[in-house]
């Protein structure tokens, strides 16, 4: 691998500094890269296009993650600390953030699919999310929104998009849901935000794990090689409803803690997030 030689005298790009990455790391970083250049690819998204985001995230984690306590940060430091000239740099700084903020209705969605399998009002003798009428005396999906939403959002709306997302049914009055966890089955909005949640929060505890200068976060994985069809559908099978009764079991546990808060007048600022996935392919 060659090194991050600083440019030839005339070069537009401000110089970094004149370092080689370890090898174990830039491996790393391309066995990373494939399946994202692979999903780029597939929307479309140009090397030149990427190469513009790439700059922005390089200002915006350079000024708002890696500021002195005692100086202000200036263009030239940013410059200086990521190689992106300065001109450009003074442009990207303060740039509006485009898809970070959560889809309304992922985080309606996901707070009234949270109860309705965890709160037991809501579920059958085998703990399993009953079909709920519109509205009614008992329990009801009326009654779910409004636990959740107050006043904000009408059932009708709700029941809408997520017959449209694949996450509910209607049939003879009665609404059911298609899964135990907020999936919408389409709408791109909302799996481009979990992908970006999840990936990201993901790598951010793997690549603090790879530092050694901070504590480690819980990171686990059980891999094998060289199994067949049969043996990959037994697993599958397995991972999925293991994971699934403990994210269900996390989730009961928050709402617990977040009600036990509330009750308290506690206003937490932290955010937490334990996620579970699933991946096989045939080997070369």
């Amino acid at each position: 691998m060659s090194e991050n030689r600083a440019p030839e005298s005339g070069s537009t790009n401000t110089p970094a500094t004149s370092v080689t990455p370890p090898a174990p790391v830039v491996a790393a970083l391309k066995r990373i890269l494939k399946p994202l250049v692979h999903l780029l690819l597939h929307f479309q998204i140009t090397f030149p296009y990427l190469s513009e985001l790439l700059k922005s995230v390089y200002v915006d984690v350079a000024e708002n993650e890696l500021a002195l306590d005692d100086k202000p940060q200036t263009d030239t430091r940013i410059s200086l600390l990521t190689g992106v000239h300065r001109k450009d740099t003074r442009r990207l700084r303060g740039a509006l953030k485009e898809g970070e903020v959560l889809p309304e209705v992922v985080s309606v969605g996901a707070q009234l699919v949270a109860k309705w399998v965890s709160d037991g009002a809501y579920l059958d003798v085998n703990d399993r999310p009953v079909a709920l009428p519109l509205r009614g005396d008992g329990v009801s999906f009326e009654g779910l929104v409004l636990s959740v939403c107050k006043q904000d959002i009408r059932p009708r709306v709700v029941i809408d998009e997520w017959q449209r997302l694949g996450i509910a049914t209607v049939s003879d009055g009665m609404i059911s849901l298609n899964s135990d966890a907020f999936i919408p089955q389409s709408g791109i909005e909302e799996k481009a935000f979990y992908l970006g949640m999840n990936v990201a929060d993901h790598l951010s505890a793997a690549s603090k794990n790879i530092r050694l200068d901070t504590p480690p976060y819980f990171e686990r994985c059980v891999y094998y090689e060289g199994l067949t069809d049969g043996s990959i559908a037994q697993l599958k099978a397995m991972s999925e409803a293991e994971a699934m009764a403990l994210l269900k079991k996390l989730n009961r546990k928050s709402l617990e803690l977040k009600a036990e808060q509330e009750s308290a007048g506690a206003i937490g600022s932290r955010r937490f997030n334990t996620g579970v996935y699933v991946f096989h392919e045939k080997q070369d």
